[in-house]
């Protein structure tokens, strides 16, 4: 069979909600972790990115090449694959860089406006119709992140808007992806990204080599001396970003996005409970309430109009 016939699959609901469910829990537990490390004064972002990008890339290959056709892997475009490596990269440092400075379900709440951020650009630039109903789920979510940042307020902080930045990136990157890299490979792209990020936090490592930069926390440049702890919870975390990437292609090829999308929220459930777990977070009632708008919002982004 020609590797370019394509072969339509029947949707296979309950796989794709499986699936999802599965992935966010294994994203809302790194993202922990990761929240729990630029909190602890242990290694800093650049050297986090490079060494697990470093342990997933080799298994992500060695994966691809075994299991799939290799034509298909070849990119079709390393311009463009590129371009959304870099705006996903940037977008984890900014959301990275809020974890250990917010409750984690207000950072999960914040970067949950993604879809309202995607129907909007997909609206203006992507040339997409958009229903009422994703428009009004666009205003349900700007005032449920009113009620979660409060600003103007005594609780508010300038930090609690990295979250929020890095939803616009992401949202740019999944604009690209659609029009830009839509016949490319999942595991292309996966290994664009994570090839970014070795590179990007090589360089943030050299830079911190070559230059007397007095630059402390998350990212500080310096490299910091493993431990065997410390190499298991980035094998961990490296293990994590594995299941995520092919948990999500799998559950988007599996069923519609817009169900996909729906359960991809449990993600803030998922915070909520490491929140409170691990770091004894307790959101305030306004905030809880702001969540759950956020929630509903994004609910109704995904929707298709009649759907």
């Amino acid at each position: 069979m020609s590797s370019s016939t394509e072969i339509h699959r029947p949707d296979n609901v309950p796989l794709g909600v499986g699936t999802i469910i599965g992935t966010v829990l294994a994203l809302s537990l790194g993202d922990a972790l990761i929240k729990f490390l630029g909190g602890s004064g242990g290694m800093g972002l650049w050297q986090l990115f490079a060494v697990r990008s470093l342990l997933a890339f080799p298994v992500l290959l060695i994966g691809a090449l075994l299991f799939l056709n290799r034509s298909r892997l070849a990119p079709r475009s390393v311009s463009w694959i590129a371009v959304r490596s870099l705006l996903l990269t940037a977008m984890w440092i900014a959301y990275y860089l809020a974890l250990p400075l917010l409750p984690l379900a207000v950072a999960a709440a914040a970067y949950y406006t993604l879809p309202l951020f995607i129907v909007a650009f997909a609206a203006l630039f992507g040339g997409e119709t958009v229903g009422r109903s994703q428009w009004a789920g666009v205003f349900l979510g700007f005032v449920g992140i009113i009620l979660v940042l409060r600003p103007g307020g005594d609780t508010f902080v300038w930090t609690a808007l990295l979250p929020i930045f890095s939803a616009i990136l992401y949202a740019v990157a999944m604009i690209l992806t659609r029009t830009k890299c839509r016949n490319e490979h999942p595991a292309t792209l996966a290994l664009g990204l994570n090839a970014t990020f070795i590179i990007v936090g090589g360089v943030g490592l050299l830079i911190g080599l070559a230059l007397p930069l007095e630059v402390s926390g998350f990212l500080s440049p310096d490299w910091t001396a493993m431990k065997f702890e410390d190499w298991q919870t980035t094998a961990i975390l490296a293990s994590l970003i594995l299941v995520a990437s092919v948990g999500t292609a799998v559950a988007y090829q599996a069923a519609p996005a817009s169900t996909v999308g729906t359960f991809d929220f449990a993600y803030v459930g998922f915070a909520l409970i490491w929140g409170a777990l691990f770091f004894g977070e307790r959101p305030d009632n306004l905030a809880l309430a702001g969540i759950a708008l956020i929630v509903i919002a994004g609910v109704l982004a995904v929707r298709r109009s009649g759907s």
